[in-house]
């Protein structure tokens, strides 16, 4: 049955509100389909969408498009060669063989000459010069067993027998000797290769080593670095600022897994120009509970640069137990990452299809990139009073026009708006993320934990989960001494090492010199040695 439609009112003022009503109707409307299409791309994003930064990304896809045109040319000029094909000629930029490193030992190898001349069949040769091309090649790893002879002696005076003493092992008992027990740690926590990939490859190898065996190598080990780990741990929370962060970790259970936490506090006062070496110290916990924060920073009094987590409120309050007052510096880059995701541009042109992309967050994006961008002219290069004067003289005017924008912006979006969402996470802080503009000491953003936790986040696929909650707490103490050597550019391998071979015949109280800023290469005669 048709409907008629409802008759139209003749005064014209009558008209007038109508047609307001109706353009409000469908001004609310757009509002809210724009609102609805932010929140489905933002939840494809995250669900099937790659999570790095812009910059990173387009450095990966730039990364990716030259590996594939460089295995294409190779291919082509491999096929070509081997056919003899010809082909138009063009020209070439003269290519140039990388020089490899000085280091690497070099085996000549002289082909044999001609002993006669391929034109008249002379035998008068004189050698006039040579061409030498060096191709870069490896030796698989080698494996050999340490035989260590104590020979034995009588007195013929006395008949007295002496002996040197059986020198100190890694592991009390254990038949791995500690460059083994040092490949093993580095694969584990530092390469992702669970012990089992491990096993696998070692008896590929010829060597048999079962994983259970090498689970108490693992344990052993932990063991005996507890105490470099507890000297890192006093050494980042003797810190003015520390960085902290978490992220989840699998943790094994009766026929499931269920999510524990990898917590990380770094000292890295690198980018102010700080003389102190930087080092990170990582905790595991079964779950999040603010109680772990509390007990990781029980004594510590300083800048605490983290997220606005709620678990560490108990720690800035000012009658706070256990410790000194702590001060909550905000990270910028944390409140940016919100408002990138509403205006990542890169990802959604990828699609090859229009996309929902928020102006506004746009703009915000734009407005906190300027401020980086003049936070990092004046990184590492002076002090923290002048790093003061600096961003309050050119900074301090971009946070202000930045904050009272977003105020404005703010009062026009409805609260249920993903972008008010993301301001308003700003600006419920305002004084938390300002306040590095009175404060030298204060970082822009909070990456130096991030950085430090992004090996866990790429290796959680590869290890699958950790084994229990003591697990966990091994794989602390391990990612506490492997990260703090690389953030001292020491390879972790060669240090574990020579700490394991000498730790345990190292005195107690000098243990300080065994820590990544104090160790030193060892000499080839140490090296072998060990």
């Amino acid at each position: 049955m048709a409907t008629t439609p409802d008759p139209l009112p003749d005064d014209t003022e009558a008209l007038k509100a109508a047609l307001i009503e109706t353009r409000a109707r469908l001004v609310g409307a757009q509002a809210l389909i724009d609102h609805l299409q932010l929140v489905i791309s933002k939840m494809k994003r995250e669900k099937f969408g790659p999570r790095s930064e812009r910059s990173q990304r387009l450095l990966d896809q730039m990364e990716l498009e030259l590996e594939e045109l460089a295995s294409a040319a190779g291919e082509d000029e491999a096929k070509i060669e081997a056919g003899r094909v010809q082909v138009q000629g063009f020209t070439r930029r003269q290519g140039t063989r990388r020089k490899f490193p000085d280091h690497l030992p070099r085996r000549r190898i002289v082909h044999p000459a001609p002993t006669a001349c391929p034109c008249c069949g002379g035998t008068k040769l004189s050698k006039i010069g040579e061409d030498v091309t060096e191709t870069l090649e490896v030796v698989p790893r080698q494996w050999f067993v340490t035989k260590h002879v104590r020979e034995k002696f009588s007195c013929r005076s006395c008949e007295t027998i002496s002996q040197p003493p059986a020198p100190f092992h890694a592991i009390a008992r254990g038949f791995a000797g500690p460059s083994l027990l040092a490949m093993m740690l580095v694969e584990k926590y530092a390469n992702h290769q669970p012990l089992n990939r491990q096993s696998e490859q070692y008896a590929r190898e010829g060597i048999e080593l079962s994983v259970s065996t090498m689970a108490d190598h693992v344990g052993a080990c932990a063991a005996t670095l507890r105490p470099l780990y507890e000297r890192i741990k006093a050494h980042v929370f003797a810190a003015e600022r520390v960085h902290g962060d978490d992220t989840t970790v699998p943790v094994l259970a009766k026929g499931k897994t269920r999510t524990g936490r990898i917590w990380t506090y770094v000292r890295d006062d690198r980018p102010f120009g700080g003389k102190a070496p930087p080092a990170a110290v990582f905790f595991y916990s079964p779950d999040r509970t603010g109680v772990h924060p509390e007990q990781h920073l029980a004594g510590y009094s300083g800048i605490l640069q983290a997220d606005a987590y709620g678990g560490f409120n108990a720690l800035y309050a000012p009658d706070r137990k256990g410790g000194g007052p702590i001060t909550e510096a905000g990270c910028w880059a944390h409140a940016r990452r919100k408002l990138f995701e509403l205006a990542d541009i890169a990802s959604k042109a990828r699609k090859g299809k229009p996309a929902t992309i928020s102006p506004i967050a746009f703009e915000a994006v734009q407005k906190f990139d300027a401020i980086f961008a003049l936070e990092r002219s004046i990184n590492g290069c002076c002090s923290s009073a002048a790093r003061v004067a600096a961003r309050r003289k050119d900074i301090a005017p971009l946070v202000n026009e930045l904050i009272e924008w977003m105020k404005r912006e703010r009062g026009k979006l409805s609260h249920h708006n993903e972008v008010a969402k993301a301001m308003n996470y700003m600006l419920k802080r305002v004084d938390v993320f300002t306040r590095f503009l009175e404060d030298g000491r204060i970082c822009l953003s909070n990456n130096a934990a991030e950085r430090a936790l992004r090996g866990i986040a790429l290796g959680r696929k590869s290890w699958l989960f950790a084994g229990s909650d003591r697990g966990g707490d091994r794989a602390a103490v391990m990612l506490t001494l492997i990260q703090t050597a690389r953030l001292n550019d020491v390879d972790p391998q060669a240090w574990l090492a020579d700490v394991l071979a000498r730790i345990n015949d190292h005195s107690a109280l000098r243990v300080d010199e065994l820590l990544p800023w104090n160790w030193r290469k060892p000499t080839p005669s140490r090296a072998e040695a060990a």
